[in-house]
Formats: structure tokens, sequence, C-alpha cells
């Protein structure tokens, strides 16, 4: 009889685990900028979530885990990174008529594959003091002369840049695109170096006067607990590009996300997808982040407002991840 009951503990604890209401979640975006949204599911769903997080190598690790992963969801920032889960296979299809509403299709993958649930505009910033901002209207205006000597930037490899080098070739074609580049890296002032929040810290010191980051990091800086940096917001402006009548529109990438292959709760992932992209969560990616919200029926919070509701370029975000190995080269080739 003992060893019966015993049997029967091991089979109801092995049911439970199969069916208990948990999502593994490999996530590259930091705990606390996704914490908040995961609580929300939780509290409106009963799902609890784990995570586990990593600036790199969750590809391999899922890749490496093949049937034996526990991951459910993916989640993560740009489009190359998403793009490499779905190139190796990594990622089941999804169906979900709400995801289809509210995300339209230049930002998901044409295979189901995945969804993008948040928007990063990449903007110019200009010292108050010493740039005319009615001088640079397009991202093509770094390349004129007169900013030599002038303009900082991270490195052009970093996936940032390299999306935004892609999005320059989709618009222009690969010679141009170079072109533009190596004009840009003629105007540095220093060595491309750090991250976007030094850029606007650059642009204070007077190290320069011309910087190009995602939007969000100047909502970061603007709402700093550090006053210094609060400092660095005020010292600048941004400038939303290529916004004219005939313009194609600002740059954007996105964070996004996908249901891993061989996860065993794929109903409830695809319930997290569905969550992230409603107006619950939406409306975060703004209040939180000073992230755009990828859903077309939902309004930028009244501080993105401030700022502006830039026009943004339609170009299939895939084309940006299929794109970034020549704009790669064309970072190498220039130098930046």
């Amino acid at each position: 009889m003992k060893n019966l009951f015993f049997i029967f503990t091991l089979i109801m604890i092995n049911f439970n685990q199969l069916f208990a209401q948990e999502l593994n979640i490999y996530s590259h975006r930091q705990p606390f900028l996704i914490n908040p949204f995961l609580e929300a599911f939780t509290s409106e769903t009963g799902i609890k979530t784990n995570v586990v997080y990593s600036t790199k190598g969750l590809a391999q690790r899922l890749q490496a885990e093949g049937e034996n992963s526990p991951a459910d969801v993916i989640l993560t920032v740009d489009i190359g990174r998403l793009y490499i889960y779905e190139d190796n296979n990594l990622l089941s299809a999804i169906k979900s008529e709400i995801l289809n509403k509210n995300i339209p299709s230049h930002l998901r993958s044409p295979k189901g594959k995945w969804y993008g649930l948040s928007k990063r505009a990449r903007v110019i910033v200009t010292s108050k003091e010493r740039v005319d901002i009615n001088k640079i209207k397009n991202i093509e205006d770094l390349a004129n002369p007169e900013w030599k000597g002038r303009i900082c930037s991270r490195p052009g490899s970093h996936v940032y840049n390299r999306a935004l080098m892609s999005s320059i070739i989709a618009a222009h074609g690969i010679e141009s695109a170079e072109k533009w580049a190596k004009s840009l890296v003629n105007n540095l002032a220093r060595r491309p170096q750090g991250n976007d929040r030094a850029q606007v810290k650059a642009i204070f010191e007077g190290q320069c006067d011309i910087s190009i980051i995602n939007n969000y990091y100047f909502g970061k800086l603007k709402f700093s607990e550090d006053p210094i940096q609060r400092e660095w917001a005020e010292s600048v402006n941004l400038i939303f590009p290529n916004q004219g009548e005939n313009e194609r529109g600002a740059h954007v990438n996105i964070s996004g996300g996908g249901v891993a292959k061989h996860s065993q709760n794929k109903e409830y992932a695809i319930k997290l997808l569905e969550f992230l992209s409603g107006q619950k969560a939406q409306n975060l990616y703004g209040e939180i982040n000073f992230e755009y919200p990828a859903n077309i029926n939902i309004e930028p919070s009244d501080e993105l407002k401030s700022w502006g509701v830039p026009r943004e370029d339609k170009l299939p975000i895939i084309r940006i991840a299929t794109l970034a190995p020549e704009a790669q080269k064309i970072i190498d080739r220039v130098g930046w």
C-alpha cells in the first residue's frame, strides 16, 4: 500500500506540474522593465511567470536545449534579435485574431512567428544652445559638411545603428547609403563609443552638438532620479526626422515576442502576447518605458505626445533584419 501511495503521489505531482498555470519566459529585456507587465498579466489571468534574463546567449541556449527547453515565451528588443529566433527555427507559428487585429502587418512576422509589441523611434538630438533646430529635418542631413566635427555616436555596429543603416539602404540603395555613412563618419567629433545616454551627456558637456538616440532614452533621462541626468535631457532638442510631406517617416524599431517552438504551454504563451498587445500593457509601455504603442488602436501617452508623435516609416520591419548583413558591411567599410 505504501508503494502504491508513493506512485500515486508522484503521478499527481507530475500532473500538477504539467497543467500548472505558469509560463517560463526567456527575456532580453531587463527585469525591472518587464516586471510591471508580468505582474499585471498574473493579476488579470492568474497565470504565474518565471523569467530567465540575459542580454545575449538566449537563442543559443534555446537551440541547445531543443525539445527539452522549458521556455514558453521569448521577449526581446530589436528586430534583428527577433529574426535570429525565426531564422533558426526556434519559434512556433502563432494563430491569433487578437494579435493580428492589434498589430499592423509591417510590425509582425509574415509567417506569424513573432509580433512587435512596442515601437521606439531613432531620433536626432541637438544642443539647444549651439544648433539651429531648423537646419536638420532628415537623417540624411547629418551628412552635411556643416556638421563636421560636431556629431557623436555609439558604435555603428550596435543593433540600433545597424537597423538604422538598414533603413537607409532600403530607402536609397547600397551605394547612396554607403556615401551617407562615410560622410557621417567624417563629421564625427570623437570615436564612436558609449550608449545612447552617453551621447546626450557628451552634448551637455560640449564634446559634440548632435547625436542619434532611441526616443525612450530621452524619457529615462528627463525623469531620472539623478538631477545631473535631468540636466542632460534639458540641454537637448528632439528632432523626429523625415517628417516632410514627401518623406518616408522616422525609422522605428520594435520590442517584441514570440512563442518558443517546444513550449508545453502555447495557449498561455499566446495569451501573454495578446495581453501585451492590449490596452493595459500598451499604456504601460508609454508610461514606464516611454515607448510608442504598437497597437494601432491605442494612442501614445500624454508625455510622448508632448514630445511629438512621429509619422513612421512603414517599411516592413523584417526588411530591416534581412538587410542587416549588408548594413554591417557598410559600417565596417566606413569605420563607423
